[in-house]
This record gives structure tokens, C-alpha cells and sequence, in this order.
């Protein structure tokens, strides 16, 4: 699904339902049982149509696959909250998402290394996970709210797309700050640059904002940005995700005909920071 041209501020339906196409409806909560992932499928395949893709744990990702029909994709994390410099923890939890039959990998980039200065670690760990899971879609997750300074948020970008990203993640949603779109500019612009020296890079490289976007006035923000920097033809779930969950509430009452919800960052509805 590719909407073109869409009138960003005019029509919230078109939004609300590009919104839906590209939405990674994530748990990763850490009690999460069988129970609450089948939940989590059973939302996925709403009235209004289905989501992308849900975003799981390691542990329940076969779980998931089996509650979910082809169309709809099932993602799990690596490395994941604390984006650790230990490969092997990296690699085993690639397994496990590998032979779960999930088709898609988020890692935590280990972002810590890289502020420290290791960048040898950061490079070391994102190979080892591309290699470790070729064949499927393979998201890093700078944690861009704990590296802050755009030049950090540059670095870890140019890092994640030497190592064969497919996908560009802002964030796990367990910090103080997630997405933002100082964060997604800078992201999105170094896409844009690795695509010169690589053309083929310009039709392929995607970008996940996630954390802290509850509305779809908070996702039209970070589709106005792809489009800039990515042109619409991005739009679509082959290149652009959003990883939340509470947004399902306001994309379907807006489908619904029920009235949009503003900008989480002047309205309600608001959440615990560093949440979904």
C-alpha cells in the first residue's frame, strides 16, 4: 500500500489508515504471556484491516506467528532493552527469532560502546546479527533519546547501514525519551546520504520511529518527514513502520468516524515516558 500525495494536515481518514498499513502493533512488556500476544493478534486483524506486522519478544515470536495469517508479519528483539555489548547474548536471541519463523529482527544497536568510543563493538555486533539472520528484514534500534547529540545519532546510523540495515528504529520505548523528530531528521538524512555512495540504498532502506507515539497526529509528523527526505513513494510498509501500540485506539475510533485526537506533545492522550 502506497498513498501518494497525501494532504497531510487535510485529511486525517487517508492518515489514519496509512497509519494502520505501517504499524508495527508492539507488547514487549516484560511479563507478557501466550495470552497477551494472542490478544495483541487478535487487535492486529481488526475491522478496519490489518496491521504490518507485530513486534514480540524472542520467546513468544512462534507463538505469535502461529495466531497471525502470512500477510501480517511478526517482528522480535534482539539485544534488547539495554542494547548490550555481549554478541553472543545478540546472537542467541537472533536464533531463537530465526527459528521462531518471524520475518523480521529489531536490534538494539549497543549505543553505549558507541558513546564510550568502541565503535569496533558496535560495528562487531550489528554484522554478526546481519549475518546471523539473512533472508529477513533487519531493523537497528539507535536509542536515539540516550545518544542525544546529532553526531551520535549520525554515527550510529552510518554504523547500523555499513552493516546491512534494512531499517533505521529510534528507539526501544523503555528510556525518558523516544522518538523524535529532531532524531528522525538526522536519520533519515544519513539514509539519504548512504544512498549516494549506494543507489541501490534509495529504494530499499526503511525508517521506524517508535516510543511515545500514541495519535495519529504523532505519526503524521514522522510520514511528512519520510516523504520529505525519502519521497512518498517510501510509504509504505516495505519503508516505513511505526512501532506503538496505543495508537491503535485513536486509528480506530478516526476509521470509525469518531473525531482525531491531537499531538501527544499538546494534548492528551498521555502515557508513562519511555512507553509504547
Amino acid at each position: 500500500m502506497t498513498i501518494l500525495n497525501l494532504p497531510w494536515n487535510a485529511d486525517p481518514v487517508a492518515n489514519a489508515r496509512l497509519a494502520l498499513a505501517c504499524l508495527d502493533l508492539t507488547s514487549l512488556n516484560d511479563q507478557d504471556t501466550q495470552a497477551d500476544i494472542a490478544r495483541l493478534c487478535e487487535r492486529a486483524q481488526g475491522r478496519f484491516g490489518p496491521v504490518a506486522a507485530v513486534c514480540v519478544w524472542p520467546r513468544l515470536a512462534a507463538f505469535a506467528r502461529s495466531q497471525l495469517p502470512p500477510r501480517i508479519l511478526v517482528a522480535a528483539v534482539a539485544n534488547f532493552p539495554d542494547g548490550s555489548a555481549d554478541v553472543q547474548r545478540a546472537l542467541r536471541d537472533t536464533d531463537t527469532i530465526v527459528q521462531s519463523g518471524a520475518q523480521e529482527v529489531d536490534v538494539v544497536l549497543p549505543y553505549a560502546q558507541l558513546l564510550a568510543g568502541n565503535e569496533a563493538v558496535v560495528a562487531q555486533l550489528l554484522t554478526a546479527v546481519r549475518k546471523a539472520c539473512m533472508g529477513l528484514t533487519l531493523k537497528v534500534i539507535l536509542e536515539t533519546g540516550e545518544l542525544k547529540d546529532t553526531r551520535w545519532i549520525k554515527r550510529a546510523s552510518r554504523l547500523s547501514l555499513d552493516a546491512g540495515a534494512d531499517f533505521l528504529k529510534t528507539s526501544t520505548g523503555k528510556t525518558p525519551v523516544s522518538a523524535t523528530p529532531e532524531a528522525a531528521r538526522t536519520m533519515l538524512a544519513a539514509i539519504v546520504e548512504h544512498a549516494a555512495a549506494d543507489p541501490v540504498t534509495v529504494s530499499r532502506i526503511g525508517f521506524k520511529p517508535s516510543g511515545g507515539i500514541r495519535t495519529v497526529a504523532d505519526a503524521t509528523t514522522y510520514m511528512t518527514l519520510c516523504s520529505e527526505y525519502l519521497g512518498p513513494q517510501a510509504l509504505s510498509p516495505k519503508r516505513f513502520r511505526i512501532g506503538a501500540s496505543s495508537i491503535l485506539s485513536d486509528i480506530e475510533a478516526i476509521l470509525g468516524g469518531k473525531s482525531a485526537l491531537r499531538s501527544a506533545s499538546g494534548a492528551p492522550p498521555t502515557g508513562a515516558a519511555g512507553t509504547y
